[in-house]
């Protein structure tokens, strides 16, 4: 069964709307992007960015991951992930103003930023936390949408809790923080609803290589 998180009368435009999860610090800032900044930054990001289809180790052997990513941010800014290691292409314009306006509502300062499309209902990210060693001890992620609404999971690693869900949707910011990454993990499914594409960004803080 898949529980709502939500508390309170929380979905006015602009409002911030915390999820009620035991061990872990979310908060989803709805619309914090309005209707006419998150359409430019979509169309930027999705005709722009040099989208690319990476190969993840999963069982033993390289697979093609169900959706396309690209990573940017600070020089020295690497960050690998099942066994896809990413090196930084740097900041654009569009890309800093958002990372700007992100870390702000995170109360961060991030340096980096892992991009995903979605390109229909069918594009998905499986159950897993962004605890890779890079990242520190408890980071703050600051995630973006925008594009098509989808459906967020989240659910404790020890199973001792129902899986909880929260849609997202154009312009809205999820900030992730404290001890979360290490208690939880989240996904995004596929869906059979028909859904338009999702462009997500993910921006964090990675400690970045010595030269």
């Amino acid at each position: 069964m898949v529980q709502d998180p939500r508390q309170g009368d929380l979905f006015e435009a602009g409002g911030a709307e915390e999820l009620d999860l035991d061990g872990a610090d979310v908060v989803v800032h709805r619309h914090y992007f309005l209707a006419e900044d998150a359409d430019r930054y979509f169309n930027v990001l999705r005709d722009e960015v040099e989208w690319k289809q990476e190969e993840a180790l999963l069982f033993g052997k390289r697979q093609p991951i169900p959706r396309l990513t690209a990573w940017f941010g600070d020089s020295q800014g690497t960050y690998t992930y099942s066994g896809i290691k990413m090196t930084p292409t740097p900041w654009t314009e569009v890309l800093a103003e958002i990372r700007d306006r992100t870390g702000m509502v995170a109360e961060t300062e991030f340096n980096s930023v892992l991009l995903n499309l979605y390109r229909d209902g069918q594009d998905s990210v499986g159950w897993h936390a962004d605890d890779e060693p890079e990242l520190g001890p408890e980071p703050t992620i600051g995630s973006v949408s925008l594009g098509a609404t989808r459906r967020f999971h989240l659910r404790p690693k020890d199973g001792s809790l129902e899986t909880v869900s929260v849609e997202l949707h154009h312009g809205d910011v999820l900030v992730m923080r404290g001890p979360m990454q290490h208690a939880w993990q989240h996904q995004l499914p596929k869906t059979q609803r028909i859904v338009g594409p999702r462009i997500n960004l993910t921006f964090r803080t990675v400690e970045l290589e010595q030269a």
